[in-house]
């Protein structure tokens, strides 16, 4: 999403600015996916670069037990827990076997019954309005 941004930019910059060519543009835009093949092989290739780069998924309850450490990191209330829970169809805390916070934002949970239902819960950021202004 960050590359589509950039390459954006780049193009409109050279679209509308001192530089008005077409091949401008694609230089611009050739360069920034380059760059990112490039970055996207040394990560594939070099662990801890792509350790230090990429995210990664955290636990919030294992086994019905909560980990506050991860959640008090994350900002995530009890509320958005108990919201992901119903999304999924789970009543009590002690019934999900796992619940993760994927990279994306998702709340993933796996509930303890034997029918092992996974389902996912997009974590929604509350915007502010222009009615919240009055």
């Amino acid at each position: 999403m960050v590359l589509i941004l950039l390459i954006s930019n780049a193009v409109q910059n050279a679209m509308v600015g001192n530089n008005t060519s077409l091949l401008g543009g694609l230089v611009a835009a050739a360069v920034l996916f380059a760059l990112n093949y490039a970055l996207k092989k040394l990560m594939f290739k070099n662990k801890k670069l792509r350790d230090f780069i990429s995210q990664r998924p955290e636990i919030l309850i294992h086994n019905g037990k909560f980990n506050f450490d991860k959640l008090s990191k994350l900002d995530i209330t009890n509320e958005e827990l108990e919201e992901a829970m119903r999304e999924h169809g789970i009543e009590k805390y002690k019934d999900v076997k796992l619940a993760i916070l994927e990279v994306d934002g998702n709340i993933s949970i796996i509930s303890g019954d034997e029918h092992l239902k996974q389902t996912q819960f997009k974590r929604k950021r509350k915007h502010k309005s222009l009615g919240d202004l009055n």
